[in-house]
């Protein structure tokens, strides 16, 4: 972890990036992060504007221990639950780093200064429960610029739709496919149409989707290994950047179709792609590879720290490499289908994985919270 004097190395590409329209989010949170002020030195000389996190960060942070000591007494204390205790610290955590965010929530108007909290990952095919949880969330956060993450299953699409309809401001996470992103943007829309029904001020409603990038290269690339031709091999590394760019062609549609113009001009705000898992996994690739090559005005990629400090040193921010590639985009997804790999296959694995991922990394917080409040004496069930 860097410090703020650390931080600040050069950033040139940071801002050029920031100046293509790129926000940028980091995706990390810790309790020492907030309150070392790291969080803020990164706002302050990196041009972070968001914070993402998920199950497996707070995994990571909470399960070290490290900073969580005092509440932990106090809740063990308490005799709380263990799911209570895991709640109370998580939104601790993003309470205080909205407000590290407030600034540039306030000088954005809304769109920028955000930090995502997700719901339990194990209600992500329980609609009902989703709904509750988000709504539960937001109250517990109470902070204007927080965003709720909702998985894009099937079951949380109508999930989107009611939290939106509700005024809470959204990341739908874990999308994969282009059909479910169509699907994912289509439950936004009827969201901010059902809170336009409820007269709700839609110019308060913020949504970002959060399209996964280097996950689709890691399976790809595997399949692509074992069939090992030249033509296959060829291939490695270009799936998961034409999978995005395609996103990206489908969000330009859908927010210049007829649908979305009435809301428009009610103040509505678009659902901005946001690139997630951008930290490159396969060390042959070059480190700023998918930030790189994913500049688009309206977007935002969310960062690991380390994926952050290589594009401050050496990432080669070039204007748009999005919109100019549609075509080759298609060409590549479909030489890849051409070669017996499925596309919708693979997608689907994604999605069950990382919602698995997801679920593992919680449950794996629970044990460890379990542990530390038994470990004061106190019983956690």
């Amino acid at each position: 972890m860097i410090t703020v004097t650390e931080a600040t190395a050069n950033a040139g590409a940071l801002k050029r990036l920031s100046d293509e329209g790129v926000s940028i989010w980091l995706d990390d949170l810790s309790r020492r992060r907030i309150a070392s002020g790291n969080l803020a030195g990164l706002v302050a000389t990196r041009n972070v504007v968001g914070v993402t996190t998920n199950p497996s960060i707070f995994q990571a942070a909470i399960g070290s221990g490290e900073g969580y000591e005092e509440q932990l007494a106090d809740l063990a204390v308490r005799g709380v639950t263990v799911d209570e205790a895991v709640r109370m610290m998580t939104t601790a955590d993003v309470r205080a780093a909205a407000d590290v965010l407030r600034p540039v929530y306030e000088a954005t108007g809304g769109r920028d200064g955000r930090v995502s909290i997700e719901v339990d990952p194990r209600l992500a095919h329980d609609t009902t429960a989703t709904v509750a949880e988000a709504r539960q969330l937001a109250w517990l956060v109470d902070r204007p610029n927080v965003m709720i993450k909702i998985p894009a299953t099937k079951a949380g699409l109508p999930a989107i739709t009611e939290v939106i309809g509700a005024g809470i401001s959204v990341n739908v996470t874990l999308i994969f496919s282009l059909e479910r992103y169509r699907e994912v943007m289509d439950a936004y829309v009827a969201g901010l149409e059902k809170a336009q029904a409820a007269g709700l001020d839609l110019s308060g409603i913020h949504s970002v989707a959060s399209f996964f990038v280097s996950r689709v290269d890691s399976e790809i690339d595997k399949r692509l290994t074992l069939l090992g031709t030249d033509e296959a091999l060829a291939l490695k590394g270009r799936a998961a950047l034409a999978n995005a760019r395609l996103a990206y062609e489908a969000y330009e549609h859908v927010f210049a179709g007829a649908r979305w113009q009435a809301l428009g001009g009610a103040r509505a705000n678009r659902q901005r792609p946001l690139w997630a898992s951008t930290g490159v996994k396969d060390p042959a690739y070059k480190d700023t590879l998918y930030v790189d090559e994913l500049v688009a005005p309206g977007t935002v990629n969310t960062m690991p720290e380390a994926t952050l400090n290589a594009v401050a040193d050496h990432g080669d921010v070039q204007g748009d490499t999005v919109t100019g590639g549609y075509a080759q985009a298609r060409a590549d997804l479909a030489a890849v289908e051409r070669l017996g790999i499925a596309y919708d296959e693979v997608v689907r694995q994604l999605e069950d994985e990382g919602v698995a991922k997801f679920e593992v990394a919680w449950q794996e917080l629970l044990d460890a919270v379990t542990k530390s409040l038994n470990g004061k004496g106190v019983d956690a069930e």
